[in-house]
């Protein structure tokens, strides 16, 4: 018999205010150890919490571009445990009345179109961090980063597998950058995934799942649930039985190890802050929230593909974060501005011939060049209109697209204007129709017996003329121009 694998993902996003949730102590990452630990970060005592506004907006704004259900009214909970690095005993955080409740993403595996509930996401506060190293067998307390704003926002258990669930963890990962609720960098801890995993017989009831903690690449999610998976159906296969827990996983061994039993919700002893006054959201302030929200990704990709003819697969990729996007657009809007129809090449006839070019040249000579130094595309030296310049260059029969690559390469590692580089290295293009038709005519004289045989069905033959063609004119024939009297002469 088969098993089916059950995902749900619990996602911490760490939201982009300058200061914490219920205080004022800044945020900024890599600061000296607890530089950034003010009283109420503390818990000193007679300290009290203030909650921070622009936390809730950034909240509804998830809401809003996820579909969900804005709570008119939620309460702030006392989440009780017992750790070092939490100074008063207990985070405050959200229970039974979120936020945000009831949203959805969609995702796309492979060609498929898979949508993921949301169950719920609400705000709470982080805890400090214990530092292990250098400290001479003991352990540090930095508690710079408590109090720092979270998102956390709980899936519903619809992921079938690893695929899927690093899919979503993308998808989510793409929208809190987009909306700019969050700055993603999994590095510094601003994006962590939980994985709540567990396997069943088909149809059968929901398997006792385990949480695996703290993971922060897609690459280490998908290992982590690939071997989470295998270890629970070969413990049920050879008669062993799963214990609810929490799990950490070691990328170095490739495997999960268990931390401590899971905790249920009454463990934590969850009762509403005192301290601080349940959460009011009006319609008017969630409009006025709506109203900053930029235009999302998926209608973004609607729109590139009902607009530009794009395909679906690359509207994806260009909607893969706002800054591709902003380039994309930035770039065709360069490339339109001197207007359809005013070209001499008639290879470039439509808005939807101008947007494929972009698409083709973002998706493939800018990004193979970014992937290759490392860089991300808000720091591509090249910007937006640059490359409009240089693909203008290409529609108008200036240079070929050779010669706008090399363009392109010298405009990257140097600078400097698409048409000063074209003069400089002499990369104009005959598109002398009179010329080329001369040159043509020369070495179909020069080649009766290689015309004969092309006449005669051996069509392969072409690119030898063309060669020839482009050898005797140095590079510099218009290939359109050069291929069209070449076919006319031949086939005359």
């Amino acid at each position: 018999m088969t098993w089916e694998i059950v995902i749900g993902l619990e996602v911490h996003a760490q939201l982009s205010t300058s200061s914490k949730i219920f205080c004022g102590a800044s945020t900024a990452f890599g600061a000296e150890p607890n530089t950034q630990a003010d009283a109420v970060s503390l818990a000193l005592p007679g300290v009290l919490p203030v909650l921070n506004k622009g936390a809730v907006e950034r909240a509804i704004k998830f809401g809003l571009a996820t579909g969900a259900h804005i709570a008119p009214r939620s309460v702030f909970a006392r989440k009780n445990y017992f750790y070092p690095d939490l100074p008063k005993g207990y985070q405050i955080s959200q229970f039974d009345l979120p936020v945000v409740g009831n949203g959805q993403i969609t995702i796309q595996v492979g060609d498929k179109e898979k949508v993921v509930r949301i169950t719920r996401a609400h705000l709470e506060e982080d805890a400090g961090k214990s530092l292990h190293e250098d400290f001479h067998g003991m352990t540090g307390i930095d508690l710079n980063r408590a109090g720092t704003p979270l998102l956390e926002i709980v899936s519903e258990p619809d992921m079938r597998s690893a695929a899927e669930a690093v899919a979503y963890a993308k998808t989510l990962h793409t929208l809190v950058r987009w909306i700019g609720i969050c700055d993603g960098n999994m590095q510094e801890g601003s994006f962590r995934c939980d994985a709540n995993v567990s396997v069943r017989r088909p149809g059968a009831p929901l398997g006792t799942r385990r949480e695996i903690k703290n993971l922060n690449s897609f690459r280490f999610l998908e290992q982590a649930i690939d071997y989470e998976v295998h270890w629970q159906i070969d413990t049920l296969e050879n008669g062993g039985t799963i214990q609810q827990a929490t799990v950490l996983f070691d990328p170095d061994k490739g495997e999960t190890r268990m931390m401590r039993t899971k905790e249920e919700a009454h463990d934590y002893r969850y009762f509403p802050d005192p301290d601080l006054l349940p959460l009011n959201i009006s319609e008017e302030w969630k409009e006025q929230v709506r109203a900053t929200l930029p235009e999302l990704p998926q209608a973004k990709q609607a729109r590139y593909v009902a607009n530009y003819a794009l395909s679906p697969s690359d509207a994806g990729a260009l909607t893969a974060s706002r800054e591709m996007a902003d380039f994309f657009e930035g770039s065709v809007k360069s490339l339109l501005s001197q207007g359809i129809g005013t070209l001499t090449s008639s290879a470039i006839p439509s808005a939807e011939a101008y947007a494929a070019q972009v698409c083709n040249w973002v998706t493939g000579e800018v990004s193979a060049q970014l992937n290759r130094e490392g860089l991300d595309i808000a720091q591509c030296p090249i910007k937006p209109e640059q490359l409009g310049d240089i693909l203008k260059r290409i529609t108008d029969g200036t240079i070929s697209n050779s010669g706008a690559k090399e363009v392109f390469r010298t405009m990257w590692a140097e600078g400097g204007d698409a048409d000063a580089i074209i003069e400089a290295k002499d990369l104009k293009q005959n598109s002398d129709a009179g010329a080329i038709e001369a040159l043509v005519d020369e070495i179909i004289a020069a080649n009766a017996e290689k015309v004969a045989e092309y006449r005669s069905g051996k069509d392969k033959l072409f690119g030898f003329f063309v060669g020839l063609a482009m050898k005797a004119s140095k590079g510099k024939a218009n290939p359109a121009q050069l291929n069209d009297i070449l076919k006319r002469k031949l086939n005359g």
